[in-house]
């Protein structure tokens, strides 16, 4: 199975653009989105080509790929313009691992939830990694819009058993084997 794993899209039409290209490139079986989807929030900056109207429809358009989590920007009223569900979290069993997705603002690698996973895979923090940290593997695809700390615009592939953090032309900037 493989995943395209993306977060804090913030109502960029231009980056919701680039994530149809992605999906187009990648063709992946699932598609997550860990929330931050349309409202670019009180602390960023407005992202280019503001337009939540426009990021709906493309999404609208993937809506039977899409699993989505919500992050503290989204709203209840978000969930109206938008053809499929916003979860608190996802678990889902990739291969023999438990995988926790979320978005990052109330559990992450320093505040855990209390259930026993293998991977957490949350956003929020705008910044792209993979790391281990006492026998978890921390997944972060950043922000495809809003990139913070020199991070730069980017998604997660997961792919059977390897997993690539990669930029919005598909450059690999960090992979994990998990075989």
């Amino acid at each position: 199975m493989k995943l395209l794993i993306v977060s804090d899209i913030h109502g960029s039409g231009y980056y919701a653009d680039k994530l149809k290209d992605i999906a187009i490139k990648e063709n992946p079986d699932k598609i997550i989105l860990l929330g931050d989807i349309y409202y670019h929030g009180p602390r960023n900056e407005l992202t280019q080509e503001y337009n939540p109207m426009h990021v709906a429809e493309i999404l609208n358009k993937m809506k039977d790929v899409i699993f989505c989590v919500r992050g503290n920007c989204d709203a209840e009223v978000d969930e109206m313009i938008s053809q499929f569900s916003f979860n608190d979290e996802i678990e889902m069993i990739i291969g023999n691992k438990v995988v926790l997705f979320t978005h990052g603002h109330k559990y992450n690698m320093d505040n855990l939830p209390k259930k026993n996973i293998d991977v957490l895979v949350y956003g929020h923090f705008h910044t792209g990694f993979i790391k281990s940290q006492d026998g978890i593997l921390f997944l972060n695809p950043g922000s495809i819009s809003l990139p913070k700390e020199n991070t730069k615009h980017s998604y997660i592939i997961w792919n059977d058993d390897k997993i690539y953090l990669k930029d919005i032309d598909g450059t690999v900037i960090q992979s994990k084997n998990l075989g």
